[in-house]
């Protein structure tokens, strides 16, 4: 066989592999059934692509969006590698070419939805095919209980039993990838798929180089007014609960002065391609979306992902999170908690958005439909849970997924951060004072660099006015501003001159800041000056959401780890 790492190096680009990527390759390779479950961001496509060069015959993999799809063809397409997908978005004569290549052999990676296992044109070429593994990907969608279920991916066990094996007589081996799958879903994945004595491989749940943070606001209002200064110079994703809500985020960010597109099921299907092949491309830094967009979207430098609104699951909020920092780097999630958000996604539980998978289901007995919806709901119990609770974040989600790395405090979420840690966020806005101070030439105050910082160029020397450094943060308020100079000049980055003039310089520490060899300077953050109303408004704004909705408080316990198919004693709120 040949060297596996001479044809990752060689096709892929890769020197070696990552965690657990070698021994989920050599057992796809091995030819038994396969079940992966791998954090987003960690390579799963990889374990599939690299076998398909080195086995004989076409591998079918299954997977739940087009946007998805496309991205991962035209990824093999720069590489040089025979892959294709049939959906709907093609032509006539695009969707004839690629039944002819899979009929003549010519592909090595054939790309399907679910859904085309309804058609009897498909399952005739199906018949025709050799295929070398059957892959189903986002396997999660076929568990009543994963986040996203599709009953269409049922139809996948008799289907790969009809497929003809490459190498060998009955069906091809089956492996499914999921980055979303607690212990209860792993085992719906085995029996719905029909896996026969699977190796099971879990690579870990753990995203150290996210920052996790939930920020209570008092309403929209203060949402988009955080929201510039969170993504402003950061490759970042926006996620909406609904269309409108996503709009109303990116003409947030353009009247701020920041490029950014919007992408939701209710564009024409040339925007979407625009703004999906931007992102990746780099040429668009800021997307506002639902949450279609981003599966596959293999953009390794995402920053900042910030949920302007309460996910539906803690397993759609990982996912979509989990975007972030795919190249190791520091990154930033952040999730805006706003009580009323919760009334969104109960309707959407009751009445699916134009662009939820739950409008592209095969009809289904009503009985199965309000069995989904009080799934759905104890989903969104268990993230309301994790939004206003105070442990750690991190260990919460891990917990979640029974993940037994889970530890706290872990230090990098906003509900374990140590006093004098700064967040990302803060991080940054300290950085642009101490930079604007050096583009400055360290020859100002701080009344005349925090005008320069916020962009006021009114009275201020030419010099000043245009600088790479004017304007950098001109979404914060110049009071918060003026704070980070305080609070750096109080934590030994700056130095004051003593004169009348009082000039600002930066110290050899606040040097080691900027450039980042100094991650953690100790400083006391600053308050921020974005509050319309104080933290009593806001705990009595949740006393009476919760009045409202019939719901009463109890004992916070170990996380979100119970069997929730029966009752949860961890439940944060139950129905009187």
């Amino acid at each position: 066989m040949v060297d596996l790492l001479e044809t990752l190096r060689r096709r892929f680009g890769h020197s070696e592999f990552r965690d657990a990527q070698e021994p989920l390759v050599r057992a796809v390779l091995a030819g038994g059934d396969v079940l992966a479950v791998m954090p987003t961001g960690s390579g799963k496509s990889l374990c599939y692509q690299l076998p398909a060069l080195m086995l004989d015959g076409t591998m079918l993999v299954v997977s739940p969006l087009i946007s998805l799809m496309k991205d991962q063809v035209d990824e093999l397409a720069r590489r040089g590698i025979a892959g294709a997908a049939l959906h709907s978005m093609l032509t006539s004569d695009r969707r004839r070419d690629v039944i002819r290549r899979a009929r003549a052999g010519e592909l090595r990676l054939l790309y399907v939805a679910p859904e085309r296992f309804a058609s009897d044109e498909f399952m005739r070429l199906l018949n025709e095919l050799r295929v070398s593994r059957f892959v189903i990907d986002e396997a999660h969608c076929v568990s009543e209980w994963g986040h996203d279920f599709r009953p269409d991916y049922r139809r996948l066990k008799d289907a790969a039993a009809t497929c003809l094996r490459s190498e060998a007589a009955g069906r091809p081996p089956m492996a499914a990838f999921t980055a979303t799958a607690t212990p209860e879903v792993r085992s719906d994945i085995i029996a719905l798929l029909g896996l026969n004595e699977p190796q099971v491989i879990v690579a870990g749940f753990d995203r150290p180089n996210i920052y996790l943070s939930v920020e209570a606001v008092a309403d929209d209002q203060v949402k988009h007014g955080r929201l510039p200064a969170l993504v402003a110079g950061h490759r970042s994703l926006v996620y909406a609960a609904t269309r409108r809500t996503a709009e109303a985020a990116t003409a947030t960010l353009t009247t701020a002065g920041l490029s950014a597109a919007t992408y939701h099921a209710g564009l024409d299907d040339e925007e979407r391609t625009r703004v999906q092949d931007g992102f990746a491309a780099g040429r668009i830094g800021i997307v506002c979306a639902t949450n279609a967009f981003g599966m596959g979207i293999d953009r390794p430098d995402v920053e900042v992902v910030v949920h302007l609104a309460i996910p539906g699951s803690v397993e759609a909020y990982y996912q979509e999170i989990g975007r972030a920092g795919r190249d190791g780097r520091d990154a930033h999630a952040v999730l805006f908690w706003y009580p009323e958000d919760v009334g969104i996604r109960e309707f959407l539980i009751e009445i699916p958005r134009p662009d939820s998978p739950a409008r592209r289901r095969t009809p289904v007995e009503p009985a199965e439909v309000e069995k989904r919806k009080e799934i759905e709901r104890s989903k969104l119990r268990r993230m309301v849970a994790y939004a206003e609770g105070g442990g750690c974040l991190r260990a919460t989600i891990l917990r979640y997924f029974g993940d037994p790395a889970a530890r706290e405090p872990c230090g990098a979420c906003s509900n374990c951060r140590r006093p004098g840690v700064l967040d990302p966020a803060e991080r940054d806005i300290l950085r642009q004072v101490l930079r604007g101070i050096i583009g400055a030439g360290e020859r100002y105050g701080r009344r005349r660099i925090t005008a320069m910082l916020h962009g006021d160029s009114e009275d201020l020397p030419p010099t000043l006015c245009h600088l790479s450094m004017t304007g950098a943060l001109r979404h914060e308020p110049p009071e918060t501003i003026s704070a980070w100079i305080g609070a750096a000049i109080d934590g030994g980055l700056l130095t004051v001159s003593r004169d009348q003039y009082r000039i600002l310089s930066v110290t050899p520490r606040g040097r080691d800041v900027i450039a980042g060899r100094d991650r953690d300077p100790m400083i006391v953050a600053p308050a921020r000056v974005t509050a319309r109303r104080s933290w009593r408004d806001d705990v009595r704004a949740l006393r009476d959401w919760r009045d409202w909705r019939g719901w009463r408080s109890e004992p916070w316990d170990e996380g979100l780890d119970a069997d929730s198919r029966g009752t949860d004693p961890h439940r944060r709120y139950r129905p009187r």
